[in-house]
C-alpha cells in the first residue's frame, strides 16, 4: 500500500451539513427537481413542436418560390436577384441532392443573413435554387425559447413558494410534536400539543396520539403518587405503635433486631412522604440568609460520618440566601449515599455558591450518569431502596439548583450542588413540573 492510498484510507470520509438531512431541505430538492425535469420536458416539446412549425412554413415559402423560379427558367425569363443556377452560398449537400434529382431544402446562411435555401434539378447537372430570409423565423423561435425560459423561472419560483409554504406548516407541527415529547421526555406531563388544525393528516394523527399518550402517563403517574402517599401515611400510625411496642421489649440481640428493623421502616415511611409531598409541587421555600461553611459543617454533624470539610474562596462570598433544611437534606443525603455507596475519603467541597461531594469509592452506577437517581433501584449488594439520591435530586429542583452526577477521572463518585445566583431567588415556589427521565446528570428525578 503506498503514500497515496494510505491517506485516502486515513481521510475522514465527506459528510453534507447537518441542515442538508431536514425535511425542508429534502423537500425542497424534490420540489426543485420535479419543477426543473417538468419544464425542461414541456420547453423541449414546445421549442420542437413551434420549431417544426415555424421551419415548416418558411420550408413551404422556399417550395413555393422555387416553383416560380423553374417556370420562369423554363420559359426563359429572367431570374430574380439571389436566384438561379448554383447560386454564391447555396449549402452543398443541398447542391448534390438537386443534382441527384430531387428537390430539399435546408438553413443556411446567405451575405450574412440566416435564410431557408429550396434547390431542384436543372440541365447540364446544375441545380436551379432560391432563398427565403429566414430572419423573422429565427427571431420568432429564439423569443420562444426566451419565453419559455421565463415562464418556467417563474413556474419555478412560484412553486418553490407554495411548496415551501406548505411543507414549512407541516415541519413547523412536526417540530412542535417533538418540542412536546421532549417536554414530556423532562418530565413536564402537563403539555400538549394541541393541534387546532382541521386537517386530518398523518401530522394531526401523531399529535393527538402523543396527546393521549401524555394524559394515560400523566393520570397513571398521579395513581402512583396518590398510592404511594396513602401508603405511606396509613403506615405511620401502625409503625408508631410498633416502635412504642418494641422499646417495651427486654433487652436482648432479638429487641435490638426488631428496633433496628422499625427504625429502617420509619425512615423508608419518612422518606416516601417526603417524596409524595414533592411530587405534589406544593412545598414552599423558606429563604434566609445563611453561610454555607456553617450549614455545610453542620450537615456533616448531623450524618455522624467521618467527612472532610473544606472551604474555598472569601467568607462573604460563601453567605447565600437559601433554604436551609432543604439544603442541609440534600448534603446529607450525598454524604450518607457516598459513605454507604463509596469508599474513605469523603470530602464535602464548599466553592462560592458550589457544594461538591466526593469519595473514592468505584463510583455512580450507569444509571445514574444516563438518566439520574430512580427510586427503588440500586447496584450491588449495598443496602438501601434509591430514595436517598431521588429525594436530594428534588430537592435541589425545589431550591432551583442544579444536581449533576459523575465519575471522577482519578477515580471515585462526584455530586455537585450549584445553588441559583441573586436573580434567580425571588421566587417562592418551585416550576409546574412533573417526574419523568430527566436529562443525563440533571437534578429531576424519573419517574418509575
Amino acid at each position: 500500500m503506498n503514500d497515496m492510498q494510505r491517506d485516502e484510507r486515513l481521510r475522514p470520509p465527506l459528510r453534507l451539513p447537518a441542515w442538508t438531512s431536514t425535511l425542508t431541505w429534502k423537500a425542497t430538492v424534490f420540489i426543485t427537481l420535479m419543477c426543473c425535469g417538468l419544464a425542461a420536458l414541456l420547453g423541449c416539446l414546445v421549442h420542437g413542436a413551434m420549431t417544426r412549425q415555424t421551419v415548416g412554413v418558411a420550408r413551404e415559402k422556399a417550395l413555393t418560390r422555387l416553383e416560380r423560379a423553374i417556370e420562369i427558367y423554363e420559359a426563359g425569363g429572367r431570374m430574380p436577384r439571389g436566384e438561379g443556377i448554383d447560386p454564391a452560398g447555396l449549402p452543398p449537400e443541398l447542391r448534390a441532392l438537386a443534382v441527384g434529382g430531387k428537390r430539399g431544402t435546408a438553413v443556411g446562411r446567405h451575405r450574412g443573413r440566416p435564410v431557408m435555401w429550396a434547390a431542384g434539378p436543372a440541365a447540364h447537372g446544375g441545380a436551379i435554387a432560391v432563398s427565403v430570409d429566414f430572419r423573422a423565423s429565427e427571431r420568432t423561435i429564439a423569443e420562444l425559447d426566451r419565453a419559455i425560459l421565463g415562464s418556467s423561472g417563474l413556474a419555478i419560483g412560484a412553486t418553490l413558494l407554495i411548496g415551501a409554504f406548505v411543507v414549512t406548516r407541516i415541519t413547523r407541527r412536526l417540530h412542535l410534536t417533538a418540542q412536546v415529547a421532549r417536554r414530556i421526555s423532562a418530565g413536564d406531563l402537563d403539555a400538549r400539543v394541541d393541534d387546532s388544525t382541521r386537517s386530518k393528516d398523518e401530522v394531526a394523527a401523531v399529535s393527538r396520539a402523543l396527546d393521549t399518550m401524555a394524559s394515560s402517563l400523566q393520570g397513571k403517574l398521579e395513581a402512583e403518587q396518590r398510592f404511594t402517599a396513602d401508603v405511606a401515611h396509613e403506615l405511620r400510625t401502625p409503625l408508631t405503635g410498633l416502635n412504642a411496642a418494641a422499646e417495651l421489649l427486654p433487652p436482648g440481640r432479638p429487641a435490638e433486631l426488631v428496633r433496628d428493623r422499625v427504625r429502617a421502616m420509619r425512615s423508608l415511611t419518612e422518606d416516601l412522604l417526603e417524596i409524595s409531598r414533592l411530587e405534589t409541587r406544593s412545598e414552599r421555600l423558606e429563604l434566609d440568609a445563611h453561610d454555607l461553611a456553617d450549614l455545610a459543617a453542620r450537615a456533616i454533624r448531623a450524618s455522624g460520618t467521618d467527612t472532610a470539610l473544606e472551604v474555598r474562596g472569601s467568607r462573604g462570598s460563601l453567605r447565600v440566601d437559601t433554604d436551609r433544611r432543604r439544603l442541609e437534606r440534600i448534603l446529607g443525603n450525598l454524604v450518607a449515599n457516598a459513605h454507604s455507596h463509596g469508599a474513605a475519603p469523603v470530602t464535602l467541597t464548599v466553592d462560592g455558591r458550589t457544594l461538591t461531594v466526593t469519595d473514592s469509592g468505584p463510583g455512580y452506577p450507569e444509571y445514574v450518569l444516563t438518566t439520574g437517581p430512580q427510586r427503588f433501584r440500586t447496584e450491588g449488594t449495598s443496602k438501601g431502596h434509591g430514595l436517598g439520591l431521588t429525594i436530594a435530586a428534588a430537592q435541589a429542583r425545589v431550591l432551583g439548583a442544579t444536581l449533576t452526577f459523575r465519575n471522577r477521572e482519578a477515580g471515585g463518585a462526584e455530586a455537585r450542588v450549584t445553588l441559583p445566583g441573586p436573580a434567580g431567588q425571588g421566587a417562592t415556589a418551585p416550576p409546574r413540573r412533573r417526574d419523568g427521565i430527566p436529562a443525563p446528570g440533571s437534578s429531576a428525578p424519573p419517574a418509575r
